[in-house]
């Protein structure tokens, strides 16, 4: 998915966060959005994604404005977006698989993500359910992944867990807002705000 944001901006209030910015992601690109604090990186993720409208400006997904009845398949992960927690991973899953294409089974899904089909994802810990969220971006098939501090509640093996199944994302547009150096370092591009 190519994706292009022209003359954006964002303000909340009489204060602008950003003005006045053109970024453009071609088909496959890996884009790490950089700043400091406050500067806008989750704002602008958002904004790209099509969840969030831009105060000015306007975004394109392949040269034509997000249409949400007719959506590209995309995934957006964060780790302060909530997964049902009543449910077990494997009932997760097969409910996320009512809205876009699973790659893989259940059972090879668990196997790969490290987590336990059967359990509730309320008994989960922090980074296990930050993992049951990405896979959300790694087993079904997106066009476009967007994530926010995505490795934020990961131990070291769920980072190189994260890190190996990214690898296989290198087909699929990728945007990641963080300042974190060893999940800026998988992508290709880096947009400073």
């Amino acid at each position: 998915m190519i994706i292009k944001g022209s003359d954006l901006g964002k303000k909340y209030g009489r204060t602008w966060i950003f003005r006045n910015l053109d970024i453009l992601i071609p088909s496959g690109g890996t884009v790490a959005i950089t700043g400091s604090n406050g500067s806008g990186k989750s704002t602008l993720l958002k904004i790209l994604s099509g969840f969030l409208t831009p105060s000015e400006g306007f975004i394109t997904h392949n040269e034509e404005k997000p249409d949400f009845d007719n959506f590209h398949p995309l995934c957006f992960s964060a780790p302060y977006i909530e997964v049902p927690e009543e449910m077990t991973f494997g009932e997760f899953l097969k409910f996320h698989a009512r809205f876009r294409k699973q790659q893989f089974s259940n059972e090879e899904v668990g196997k790969r993500a490290i987590l336990p089909l059967d359990k509730r994802i309320s008994e989960f810990s922090t980074g296990m359910k930050q993992r049951v969220q990405l896979s959300t971006a790694f087993y079904f098939k997106n066009e476009a992944i967007f994530m926010d501090e995505p490795t934020s509640n990961l131990d070291e093996q769920g980072f190189e867990w994260w890190k190996s199944e990214l690898k296989s994302l290198r087909n699929t547009t990728f945007l990641i807002a963080s300042n974190q150096k060893n999940e800026i370092n998988e992508c290709n591009e880096v947009f400073t705000l």
